[in-house]
């Protein structure tokens, strides 16, 4: 028994000395990654991505990192409505071109933003993506959305050039909430011709221009067939993309009016005024576009007869629904959907891509003032213990050597 009360307080002395290398690698969950918010989100078109994982090191193993927060992530929510697994990561500065070769490999087809690679997509209106691996450095393209940082006339004009605008936003840093600039996001809702989306559904859309087919076809004088086909080929191609709605622009004779447009022999909708990605139709300068996701099929319903040579597929548009630039906001860290999300919630139209993380244990562990406690409680448990089952064998001055040596002197 004294070598368990010995065991025990040694533990005592030796737990407080090593909790801080414990706590560095312990962490804990967003819990509101599991609950309504988070498909509230998810609903209203957001994306959930990875940010990092405590304890494991993006310089020393970045596939770790990256399998641990796809796990973390795939535990508790989809990363889309369009599809389950993640796309997108934000990752540092410093990591090879094979880092990120890791990161493709392991389904991450985003990387972001503005990480230095020699080769990128999307640091401005020029730089279009050729190959996947250009998705590896997203760029940073219009500023951040944190008050008294974002450049509203930087940010106009990069919107007026086109291409995908990448905004920045974190939502707290240490106990400071981030407050964000409410000009910047009035600017962004007044204008009509922004697709506000995400990472993974902007490379997604660009995904499937790269690899498509499709059937055009007259099934009668007045009902045309429009099918986005599902090929093996093109899944081979690229196994990851999300099943996102594209776009088509088709043209249609001058005189030849639209009545009604079905997507799988339901009415679609019309997407005249959306901006966010959706499945449905609208007139555009005369043509039809039609947005429609793979393995889709759509019947327009005209109101004058029509031959297959009166009908062309013009393109697949660059950015959904035929808009002008695509506009996506990366929340970096998230660590607490809640809080980095809630002012945001009323705000119509915005779409973010929350890069998300476990947070780290508090490094204060206001728990070890309880070990002194439980330690304290244990000495005297254990001395008590000592003294009860002292039968006087363990004394320095065994019984009666004391009052000998006193009669001697």
């Amino acid at each position: 028994m004294r070598g368990a009360v010995v065991g025990l307080l040694l533990c005592l002395v030796v737990l407080p000395v090593h909790a801080p290398f414990v706590a560095a690698e312990t962490w804990e969950e967003d819990g509101w990654l599991r609950t309504p918010l988070a498909e509230e989100r998810l609903e209203a078109g957001d994306e959930f991505g990875c940010a990092g994982f405590p304890g494991l090191s993006w310089a020393n193993d970045p596939g770790a990192v990256a399998s641990a927060c796809r796990a973390y992530l795939g535990d508790r929510t989809n990363a889309s409505r369009w599809g389950d697994a993640p796309l997108s990561i934000g990752t540092p500065r410093g990591l090879t071109a094979s880092d990120h070769t890791t990161l493709g490999g392991l389904g991450f087809t985003v990387h972001g933003d503005d990480l230095g690679l020699s080769n990128g997509a999307w640091h401005d209106a020029e730089d279009v993506p050729m190959v996947e691996e250009d998705w590896y450095d997203l760029g940073r393209r219009g500023g951040s959305l944190e008050r008294d940082v974002a450049d509203l006339e930087g940010l106009r004009s990069a919107l007026d050039e086109g291409g995908v605008v990448n905004l920045y936003w974190v939502g707290r840093v240490g106990d400071i909430s981030i407050r964000h600039d409410a000009d910047v996001v009035d600017m962004l809702l007044e204008r009509d011709d922004v697709w506000f989306t995400t990472w993974g559904e902007a490379w997604s859309t660009w995904a499937i221009g790269r690899c498509h087919e499709f059937i055009l076809e007259v099934v009668d004088e007045r009902r045309v067939g429009f099918t986005l086909l599902d090929t093996d080929a093109c899944r081979g191609a690229n196994p990851e993309v999300w099943r996102v709605p594209t776009t088509w622009r088709v043209s249609l004779p001058s005189h030849v009016g639209v009545d009604a447009v079905l997507v799988d022999g339901t009415p679609a909708v019309d997407l005249s005024s959306e901006r966010n990605t959706a499945v449905g139709w609208r007139i555009d300068k005369g043509d039809l576009l039609l947005s429609l996701s793979v393995g889709q099929r759509m019947e327009v319903l005209v109101n004058s007869d029509v031959n297959r040579s009166d009908l062309d597929v013009i393109e697949m548009t660059p950015q959904w629904n035929g808009r002008s630039v695509a506009v996506t906001v990366a929340g970096h860290d998230t660590t607490d959907l809640q809080r980095w999300s809630r002012r945001f919630l009323e705000v119509e139209d915005l779409r973010f891509t929350w890069l998300v993380s476990p947070r780290v244990a508090d490094p204060d562990m206001p728990w070890l003032p309880w070990v002194g406690v439980l330690a304290g409680a244990a000495t005297v448990a254990g001395m008590r213990y000592v003294i009860s089952r002292d039968d006087g064998t363990s004394a320095i001055v065994k019984p009666g050597q004391g009052h000998a040596r006193d009669a001697e002197e």
